[in-house]
This record gives structure tokens, C-alpha cells and sequence, in this order.
């Protein structure tokens, strides 16, 4: 069964000092952006809304995540130091008498949403820092994982090609949309590629022509080196 909201705060929470119950300013302005039931709707699909066990409150879960994510933290550390942190404990929406779910709870949740979750998230946030006018959404810079291959630099002959098939599919554009009625371009794109590729293949066997002369004279050098000696 889908829960959203936890418990509330025990009689007990509700005597402490002012100070123990003041989150400091990151987790406060974090704690006031998940507040937003907008955040929760990514998970409804995955749960059933009234059969079954219920399960851990989303708002919980979200800020036992975003802890684990922030601090670099594996599951069990996490549980540990929320057990430990009365602080942590009042970001994440879990009474001092109520115990921490258990690692194994959390891996299940993060491996039942799956990347789906995360995306819906992912949206939600966009479109409120755009609400909020935080974010200019015409362009956004994304942090991506680096796969590493194989690197083509860039060559003059490559380059020039490049440039002739821009011109040409630019001149295809215009008269698409009706200018330039009158004058006569020729497609030269598929000549240019042609002529780089076969520069290129000149170039690669020049550069191994090259290599095989400086280690013929390498392994000359060695044996009059061994023949003086």
C-alpha cells in the first residue's frame, strides 16, 4: 500500500530545546522543496493505493536518498548515521522512537522503481526550478558518465568536407522554403567526402611508411652498435 506522509512527531520531540530541532540551512531549504506532493507522484504506479503492506513513507524515503547521494554513503552506513543523528533523523520525517528502515527495505524500493522513478523526479524538479524561474529550460547542462573511445581529430581535408555538405544542405533549406529560385548550386558533398577519405588513406599510408623506416633504422643503429663493439 502506497503511504506518502509518516508519522508525526512524538509529545517527547515536541519538548526539546529549540536548537536540536532547527535544521541547518541546506537540509531546511531541501526539507521545504520535498514538501511538495508533486515529488511523490512518480512512485504511485509501482504501489497499489489501499492493498497490502504499507509501505515506507515516500517522503522518508526521498531524504534517506538524497543523504545517501549527497554524502556518498552505501546503505547500512546511511541507516547507521541516521539512527545516530537526531538532526538527520528530523530531515527525514522519522520520530526518535521509531526505528530506521532497514538497508534491505531501501534496496528493495530503489530496485522496484528503477530508473523510471528517478526520471519522474528528475521532471518534477525541472519543471518547478522553470516555475520558479531558477532555470532557463531552452537550454540545460547536463553532467553525464564519460565513456571512453576511440577520439577522431579533426583534419583540414575533413573540415573542408564538413563545410561543403553544410553549404549544401543549407542551399537545399532555402529552396525548400522558396529563395533562391533563379541561382544553380551543384551538390559537391559526396566528391569532397571521396576526396578527404582518399587524402586520409594517403596520410595513414605515408605516417606507417614512416614508422616502418624509423624502426628499420632503430634496429640498424642497434647491430652496427653491436658489430663496433
Amino acid at each position: 500500500m502506497f503511504v506518502t506522509v509518516g508519522d508525526q512527531p512524538s509529545l517527547f520531540e515536541s519538548v526539546l530545546p529549540a536548537e536540536l530541532l532547527r535544521l541547518p540551512v541546506e537540509l531546511g531549504r531541501i526539507d521545504a522543496l520535498l514538501d511538495d506532493p508533486t515529488f511523490f507522484e512518480p512512485f504511485v504506479p509501482f504501489f497499489d493505493p489501499r492493498l497490502g503492506r504499507p509501505s515506507t513513507p515516500m517522503e522518508t524515503y526521498l531524504r534517506l536518498m538524497f543523504l545517501k547521494f549527497r554524502h556518498g554513503l552505501g546503505y547500512e552506513s546511511l541507516c547507521r548515521e541516521v539512527s545516530d543523528s537526531i538532526t538527520w533523523r528530523r530531515f527525514c520525517r522519522i520520530p526518535l522512537e521509531a526505528s530506521v528502515p532497514h538497508p534491505t527495505t531501501l534496496m528493495k524500493l530503489t530496485t522496484r522503481c528503477g530508473s523510471t522513478a528517478v526520471e519522474g523526479l528528475n521532471d518534477a524538479l525541472l519543471a518547478k526550478a522553470a516555475q520558479a524561474k531558477l532555470l532557463r529550460t531552452n537550454r540545460v547542462r547536463v553532467d553525464t558518465t564519460v565513456v571512453p573511445s576511440n577520439v577522431a581529430y579533426p583534419t583540414d581535408s575533413g573540415l573542408l568536407a564538413r563545410a561543403i555538405g553544410r553549404m549544401a544542405a543549407t542551399q537545399r533549406r532555402i529552396r525548400a522554403a522558396g529563395g533562391a529560385t533563379r541561382t544553380k548550386v551543384r551538390d559537391r558533398s559526396r566528391a569532397a567526402g571521396k576526396r578527404a577519405h582518399a587524402i586520409g588513406a594517403k596520410l595513414r599510408m605515408r605516417s606507417a611508411a614512416g614508422r616502418d623506416e624509423a624502426l628499420v633504422s632503430r634496429v640498424i643503429n642497434w647491430f652496427t652498435y653491436l658489430w663496433l663493439r
